[in-house]
Protein backbone atom coordinates (compact mmCIF):
# COMPACT_ATOMS: atom_id res chain seq x y z
CA UNK A 1 0.00 0.00 0.00
CA UNK A 2 1.23 3.47 -0.85
CA UNK A 3 -0.31 6.90 -0.79
CA UNK A 4 0.02 10.55 0.11
CA UNK A 5 -0.01 11.87 3.68
CA UNK A 6 -0.38 15.43 4.91
CA UNK A 7 1.72 15.98 8.02
CA UNK A 8 0.58 18.96 10.07
CA UNK A 9 3.52 20.35 12.03
CA UNK A 10 7.20 20.57 11.20
CA UNK A 11 8.73 19.81 14.60
CA UNK A 12 10.65 16.68 15.53
CA UNK A 13 7.53 14.49 15.52
CA UNK A 14 6.25 15.83 12.21
CA UNK A 15 9.59 15.44 10.45
CA UNK A 16 10.01 11.93 11.87
CA UNK A 17 6.56 11.09 10.48
CA UNK A 18 7.44 12.50 7.05
CA UNK A 19 10.71 10.56 7.02
CA UNK A 20 8.86 7.39 8.04
CA UNK A 21 6.47 7.90 5.11
CA UNK A 22 9.43 8.30 2.80
CA UNK A 23 10.94 5.05 4.12
CA UNK A 24 7.83 3.04 3.20
CA UNK A 25 7.36 4.57 -0.23
CA UNK A 26 4.62 7.09 0.60
CA UNK A 27 4.68 10.75 -0.34
CA UNK A 28 4.12 13.41 2.28
CA UNK A 29 3.52 17.14 2.48
CA UNK A 30 4.52 18.85 5.72
CA UNK A 31 2.43 21.92 6.56
CA UNK A 32 4.17 24.20 9.06
CA UNK A 33 2.45 27.37 10.20
CA UNK A 34 5.70 29.23 10.97
CA UNK A 35 7.30 31.16 8.14
CA UNK A 36 10.62 29.43 8.79
CA UNK A 37 11.16 25.84 9.87
CA UNK A 38 13.09 25.72 13.13
CA UNK A 39 12.92 23.95 16.48
CA UNK A 40 11.91 25.86 19.59
CA UNK A 41 13.65 24.90 22.81
CA UNK A 42 17.11 24.24 24.14
CA UNK A 43 18.22 20.65 24.71
CA UNK A 44 17.05 17.12 25.35
CA UNK A 45 18.24 13.59 25.89
CA UNK A 46 17.22 10.49 23.96
CA UNK A 47 17.05 7.09 25.61
CA UNK A 48 17.73 3.73 23.90
CA UNK A 49 14.12 3.29 22.77
CA UNK A 50 14.22 6.51 20.76
CA UNK A 51 17.69 5.79 19.40
CA UNK A 52 16.43 2.43 18.08
CA UNK A 53 13.54 4.24 16.39
CA UNK A 54 15.97 6.70 14.79
CA UNK A 55 17.95 3.72 13.53
CA UNK A 56 14.82 2.31 11.90
CA UNK A 57 14.34 5.68 10.20
CA UNK A 58 17.85 5.42 8.79
CA UNK A 59 19.39 8.33 10.69
CA UNK A 60 21.11 6.65 13.63
CA UNK A 61 24.61 7.51 12.43
CA UNK A 62 23.67 11.14 11.92
CA UNK A 63 22.10 11.25 15.38
CA UNK A 64 25.14 9.77 17.05
CA UNK A 65 27.33 12.27 15.20
CA UNK A 66 25.51 15.24 16.78
CA UNK A 67 24.58 13.61 20.11
CA UNK A 68 26.82 13.53 23.17
CA UNK A 69 26.84 10.73 25.77
CA UNK A 70 25.40 11.96 29.06
CA UNK A 71 25.72 10.48 32.54
CA UNK A 72 22.92 12.61 33.98
CA UNK A 73 20.98 9.58 35.22
CA UNK A 74 24.08 8.24 36.97
CA UNK A 75 25.24 11.47 38.63
CA UNK A 76 22.67 12.45 41.24
CA UNK A 77 23.60 15.23 43.64
CA UNK A 78 22.22 17.48 46.36
CA UNK A 79 22.48 21.28 46.18
CA UNK A 80 25.51 21.27 48.47
CA UNK A 81 27.35 19.09 45.93
CA UNK A 82 27.20 15.70 47.66
CA UNK A 83 26.70 12.73 45.36
CA UNK A 84 23.80 10.38 45.97
CA UNK A 85 24.87 8.19 43.05
CA UNK A 86 27.92 8.71 40.88
CA UNK A 87 29.15 7.43 37.53
CA UNK A 88 32.49 5.66 37.65
CA UNK A 89 35.30 6.63 35.27
CA UNK A 90 34.85 4.65 32.07
CA UNK A 91 31.20 3.77 32.71
CA UNK A 92 29.16 3.40 29.55
CA UNK A 93 25.96 5.39 29.28
CA UNK A 94 22.83 4.47 27.37
CA UNK A 95 21.71 8.03 26.69
CA UNK A 96 22.67 10.72 24.21
CA UNK A 97 22.05 14.42 24.72
CA UNK A 98 21.23 16.85 21.91
CA UNK A 99 20.59 20.44 21.20
CA UNK A 100 16.99 20.27 19.99
CA UNK A 101 17.96 22.23 16.89
CA UNK A 102 20.60 19.65 15.96
CA UNK A 103 18.18 16.71 16.07
CA UNK A 104 15.55 18.73 14.23
CA UNK A 105 18.05 19.69 11.53
CA UNK A 106 19.19 16.14 10.81
CA UNK A 107 15.58 15.01 10.38
CA UNK A 108 14.86 17.97 8.13
CA UNK A 109 17.87 17.12 5.97
CA UNK A 110 16.60 13.55 5.56
CA UNK A 111 13.16 14.62 4.29
CA UNK A 112 12.82 15.64 0.63
CA UNK A 113 13.03 19.43 0.54
CA UNK A 114 10.03 19.84 -1.75
CA UNK A 115 7.80 18.14 0.84
CA UNK A 116 7.99 21.14 3.20
CA UNK A 117 5.55 24.07 3.06
CA UNK A 118 6.00 26.87 5.58
CA UNK A 119 3.57 29.69 6.38
CA UNK A 120 0.75 27.13 6.05
CA UNK A 121 -1.40 27.48 9.15
CA UNK A 122 -4.20 24.90 9.14
CA UNK A 123 -7.75 26.26 9.43
CA UNK A 124 -9.98 23.26 8.67
CA UNK A 125 -9.92 19.50 8.11
CA UNK A 126 -12.65 17.86 6.02
CA UNK A 127 -13.14 14.14 5.38
CA UNK A 128 -15.13 12.69 2.51
CA UNK A 129 -15.05 9.08 1.37
CA UNK A 130 -11.48 7.95 1.19
CA UNK A 131 -9.91 11.40 1.19
CA UNK A 132 -9.00 14.10 3.69
CA UNK A 133 -8.80 17.76 2.71
CA UNK A 134 -6.85 20.26 4.76
CA UNK A 135 -7.53 23.98 4.38
CA UNK A 136 -4.63 26.21 5.30
CA UNK A 137 -3.51 29.78 4.85
CA UNK A 138 -2.57 29.91 1.20
CA UNK A 139 -4.58 27.00 -0.14
CA UNK A 140 -5.95 23.52 0.40
CA UNK A 141 -4.62 20.04 -0.10
CA UNK A 142 -6.25 16.61 -0.38
CA UNK A 143 -4.55 13.36 0.57
CA UNK A 144 -5.19 9.80 1.72
CA UNK A 145 -4.19 10.45 5.33
CA UNK A 146 -3.53 13.32 7.74
CA UNK A 147 -0.92 12.98 10.49
CA UNK A 148 -1.43 15.70 13.08
CA UNK A 149 1.91 16.43 14.74
CA UNK A 150 1.11 20.03 15.64
CA UNK A 151 1.94 19.96 19.32
CA UNK A 152 0.26 20.18 22.68
CA UNK A 153 -2.08 22.94 21.48
CA UNK A 154 -2.91 21.07 18.28
CA UNK A 155 -5.30 22.78 15.90
CA UNK A 156 -6.26 19.42 14.39
CA UNK A 157 -7.09 17.96 17.81
CA UNK A 158 -9.23 20.99 18.62
CA UNK A 159 -11.09 20.69 15.31
CA UNK A 160 -11.72 16.93 15.33
CA UNK A 161 -11.69 16.20 19.07
CA UNK A 162 -13.77 19.20 20.22
CA UNK A 163 -14.69 17.56 23.52
CA UNK A 164 -11.08 16.84 24.51
CA UNK A 165 -9.98 18.98 27.46
CA UNK A 166 -7.23 21.56 26.91
CA UNK A 167 -3.70 21.03 28.23
CA UNK A 168 -3.57 20.84 32.02
CA UNK A 169 -1.03 22.75 34.07
CA UNK A 170 0.97 20.43 36.33
CA UNK A 171 1.90 23.07 38.94
CA UNK A 172 5.48 23.10 37.69
CA UNK A 173 7.53 25.59 35.72
CA UNK A 174 10.98 25.40 34.16
CA UNK A 175 13.86 27.59 33.01
CA UNK A 176 16.04 26.27 30.17
CA UNK A 177 19.32 27.43 28.72
CA UNK A 178 22.49 26.52 26.82
CA UNK A 179 25.88 27.66 28.10
CA UNK A 180 29.25 27.57 26.28
CA UNK A 181 30.85 25.28 28.86
CA UNK A 182 32.58 22.07 27.77
CA UNK A 183 33.41 18.80 29.43
CA UNK A 184 30.52 18.30 31.84
CA UNK A 185 29.43 14.65 32.18
CA UNK A 186 25.76 15.40 32.89
CA UNK A 187 24.04 15.40 36.26
CA UNK A 188 20.78 15.88 38.13
CA UNK A 189 20.76 17.91 41.33
CA UNK A 190 17.78 17.21 43.56
CA UNK A 191 16.75 20.13 45.73
CA UNK A 192 13.73 20.64 47.98
CA UNK A 193 10.93 21.68 45.63
CA UNK A 194 12.84 21.29 42.38
CA UNK A 195 15.81 19.92 40.47
CA UNK A 196 18.41 21.06 37.99
CA UNK A 197 19.40 18.88 35.04
CA UNK A 198 22.65 19.25 33.08
CA UNK A 199 23.50 17.56 29.77
CA UNK A 200 26.61 18.05 27.63
CA UNK A 201 25.71 18.84 24.04
CA UNK A 202 27.61 19.30 20.79
CA UNK A 203 30.10 22.08 20.11
CA UNK A 204 31.43 22.25 23.67
CA UNK A 205 28.21 23.41 25.26
CA UNK A 206 25.98 22.34 28.13
CA UNK A 207 22.20 22.33 28.29
CA UNK A 208 20.59 22.98 31.66
CA UNK A 209 17.02 22.97 32.93
CA UNK A 210 15.69 24.00 36.34
CA UNK A 211 12.26 22.55 37.15
CA UNK A 212 10.37 23.70 40.21
CA UNK A 213 6.86 24.10 41.57
CA UNK A 214 4.54 26.97 40.63
CA UNK A 215 1.12 27.88 41.96
CA UNK A 216 -0.25 29.37 38.74
CA UNK A 217 0.74 29.26 35.07
CA UNK A 218 1.81 32.26 33.07
CA UNK A 219 3.93 34.02 35.71
CA UNK A 220 6.89 35.67 34.02
CA UNK A 221 9.73 37.91 35.18
CA UNK A 222 11.34 40.99 33.68
CA UNK A 223 14.74 39.34 34.12
CA UNK A 224 14.33 35.57 33.75
CA UNK A 225 18.05 34.89 34.04
CA UNK A 226 18.30 36.85 37.27
CA UNK A 227 15.27 35.01 38.65
CA UNK A 228 16.69 31.54 38.06
CA UNK A 229 20.11 32.66 39.27
CA UNK A 230 18.54 33.79 42.54
CA UNK A 231 16.90 30.39 42.94
CA UNK A 232 20.00 28.23 42.32
CA UNK A 233 22.86 30.66 42.85
CA UNK A 234 23.89 28.97 46.11
CA UNK A 235 23.85 25.48 44.62
CA UNK A 236 27.07 23.61 43.91
CA UNK A 237 29.45 24.34 41.06
CA UNK A 238 29.10 24.45 38.10
CA UNK A 239 25.41 25.41 38.39
CA UNK A 240 25.90 29.14 39.08
CA UNK A 241 28.48 29.31 36.29
CA UNK A 242 26.10 27.62 33.83
CA UNK A 243 23.40 30.18 34.46
CA UNK A 244 25.86 33.07 34.38
CA UNK A 245 27.36 31.91 31.07
CA UNK A 246 23.95 31.72 29.38
CA UNK A 247 22.98 34.84 27.40
CA UNK A 248 20.07 36.52 29.17
CA UNK A 249 17.99 36.62 26.00
CA UNK A 250 18.48 32.87 25.51
CA UNK A 251 17.01 31.80 28.87
CA UNK A 252 13.64 30.16 28.17
CA UNK A 253 10.85 30.01 30.76
CA UNK A 254 8.02 27.53 30.19
CA UNK A 255 5.14 26.11 32.18
CA UNK A 256 4.86 22.33 32.29
CA UNK A 257 1.61 20.83 31.06
CA UNK A 258 0.34 17.51 29.77
CA UNK A 259 -2.88 16.12 28.27
CA UNK A 260 -5.67 14.10 29.75
CA UNK A 261 -5.67 10.63 28.13
CA UNK A 262 -7.67 10.54 24.90
CA UNK A 263 -9.96 7.58 24.14
CA UNK A 264 -8.51 7.33 20.64
CA UNK A 265 -5.75 8.89 18.57
CA UNK A 266 -7.67 8.35 15.33
CA UNK A 267 -10.66 10.03 13.67
CA UNK A 268 -11.44 8.56 10.26
CA UNK A 269 -8.25 9.01 8.28
CA UNK A 270 -6.67 11.47 10.71
CA UNK A 271 -4.11 10.29 13.27
CA UNK A 272 -2.67 12.30 16.14
CA UNK A 273 1.05 11.90 16.75
CA UNK A 274 3.47 13.10 19.42
CA UNK A 275 2.43 15.95 21.71
CA UNK A 276 -0.83 16.39 19.81
CA UNK A 277 -1.81 12.93 21.09
CA UNK A 278 0.00 12.48 24.39
CA UNK A 279 1.92 15.55 25.53
CA UNK A 280 3.77 14.67 28.71
CA UNK A 281 5.94 16.33 31.32
CA UNK A 282 9.69 16.18 30.65
CA UNK A 283 10.50 14.25 33.82
CA UNK A 284 11.26 10.99 32.01
CA UNK A 285 12.87 12.62 28.98
CA UNK A 286 10.43 10.81 26.70
CA UNK A 287 8.38 13.49 24.94
CA UNK A 288 10.27 13.68 21.66
CA UNK A 289 11.27 10.02 21.86
CA UNK A 290 7.67 8.87 22.03
CA UNK A 291 6.81 10.96 18.97
CA UNK A 292 9.64 9.30 17.03
CA UNK A 293 8.34 5.91 18.14
CA UNK A 294 4.86 6.94 16.94
CA UNK A 295 6.23 7.71 13.49
CA UNK A 296 7.89 4.31 13.11
CA UNK A 297 4.87 2.37 14.39
CA UNK A 298 2.49 4.27 12.12
CA UNK A 299 4.69 3.66 9.08
CA UNK A 300 5.02 -0.05 9.89
CA UNK A 301 1.25 -0.34 10.21
CA UNK A 302 0.69 1.38 6.87
CA UNK A 303 3.24 -0.90 5.24
CA UNK A 304 1.84 -4.05 6.79
CA UNK A 305 -1.95 -3.67 6.72
CA UNK A 306 -4.20 -4.00 3.68
CA UNK A 307 -6.08 -0.72 4.26
CA UNK A 308 -5.42 2.65 5.82
CA UNK A 309 -8.30 2.08 8.23
CA UNK A 310 -6.77 -1.17 9.45
CA UNK A 311 -3.37 0.49 9.78
CA UNK A 312 -4.78 3.31 11.87
CA UNK A 313 -6.59 0.87 14.15
CA UNK A 314 -3.33 -0.98 14.68
CA UNK A 315 -1.46 2.28 15.36
CA UNK A 316 -4.05 3.37 17.92
CA UNK A 317 -4.09 -0.03 19.62
CA UNK A 318 -0.31 -0.19 19.89
CA UNK A 319 0.49 3.39 20.81
CA UNK A 320 -2.19 4.52 23.26
CA UNK A 321 -1.37 2.13 26.12
CA UNK A 322 2.37 2.75 25.94
CA UNK A 323 2.30 6.51 25.51
CA UNK A 324 -0.40 7.08 28.11
CA UNK A 325 1.43 4.90 30.64
CA UNK A 326 4.63 6.85 29.93
CA UNK A 327 2.81 10.14 30.43
CA UNK A 328 1.37 8.94 33.75
CA UNK A 329 4.81 7.86 34.90
CA UNK A 330 6.37 11.17 33.89
CA UNK A 331 3.71 13.10 35.77
CA UNK A 332 4.27 11.03 38.92
CA UNK A 333 8.04 11.37 38.64
CA UNK A 334 7.69 15.13 38.38
CA UNK A 335 5.38 15.27 41.38
CA UNK A 336 7.89 13.27 43.40
CA UNK A 337 11.04 15.16 42.39
CA UNK A 338 9.50 18.58 43.05
CA UNK A 339 7.74 17.69 46.31
CA UNK A 340 9.21 19.42 49.35
CA UNK A 341 7.45 16.97 51.62
CA UNK A 342 8.92 13.93 49.85
CA UNK A 343 12.41 15.36 49.28
CA UNK A 344 14.15 14.01 52.36
CA UNK A 345 12.74 10.51 51.95
CA UNK A 346 13.61 10.43 48.23
CA UNK A 347 17.19 11.56 48.85
CA UNK A 348 17.64 8.96 51.59
CA UNK A 349 16.26 6.19 49.40
CA UNK A 350 18.59 7.06 46.51
CA UNK A 351 21.62 7.35 48.80
CA UNK A 352 20.96 3.94 50.36
CA UNK A 353 20.37 2.13 47.06
CA UNK A 354 23.38 -0.07 46.16
CA UNK A 355 25.28 1.47 43.26
CA UNK A 356 25.22 -1.74 41.14
CA UNK A 357 21.42 -1.85 41.43
CA UNK A 358 21.17 1.80 40.37
CA UNK A 359 23.46 1.21 37.38
CA UNK A 360 21.38 -1.78 36.34
CA UNK A 361 18.25 0.38 36.29
CA UNK A 362 19.81 2.93 33.93
CA UNK A 363 21.35 0.41 31.54
CA UNK A 364 20.05 0.24 27.97
CA UNK A 365 17.52 -2.44 28.89
CA UNK A 366 17.17 -1.41 32.50
CA UNK A 367 13.51 -0.40 32.48
CA UNK A 368 10.39 -1.21 30.46
CA UNK A 369 10.32 2.15 28.70
CA UNK A 370 13.88 1.83 27.44
CA UNK A 371 13.51 -1.85 26.46
CA UNK A 372 11.05 -1.08 23.64
CA UNK A 373 12.04 -2.32 20.19
CA UNK A 374 10.64 -0.73 17.01
CA UNK A 375 8.86 -2.70 14.33
CA UNK A 376 10.95 -3.23 11.23
CA UNK A 377 10.13 -1.10 8.24
CA UNK A 378 10.15 -2.88 4.87
CA UNK A 379 13.67 -3.78 3.86
CA UNK A 380 12.97 -2.72 0.27
CA UNK A 381 12.98 0.92 1.40
CA UNK A 382 16.41 0.80 3.02
CA UNK A 383 19.21 2.65 1.27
Amino acid sequence: MSGHAIVVGGGIGGLAAALAMHRIGWRATVLERASELSEIGAGMSQAPNALRALAELGVEDQARAVGVPTHASANLRTPDGRYLQRARPGDATAMLAFARADLHRLLLQAVPADWIRTGAEVTAVRQSGGNVTVDFVGGELTADLVIAADGIRSTVRRLLWPDAPPPRFLARTAWLGIAPIAGLPGSITLGPGGYLLVHPIARDRAYWAHVTTADTPGVRYDQEKAEVAARVGAWHDPIPALVEATPAEAVIHIDICDLEPLPTYVRGRVALLGDAAHAMSPDRGQGAGQSIEDAVVLAAALAGEPTIEAALRRYDTERRPRTQATARGARKDGDRTTSRAAHRAMVTMIRLMPAPLWRKGIAADGNPTWRWRPPRLPSSTRP
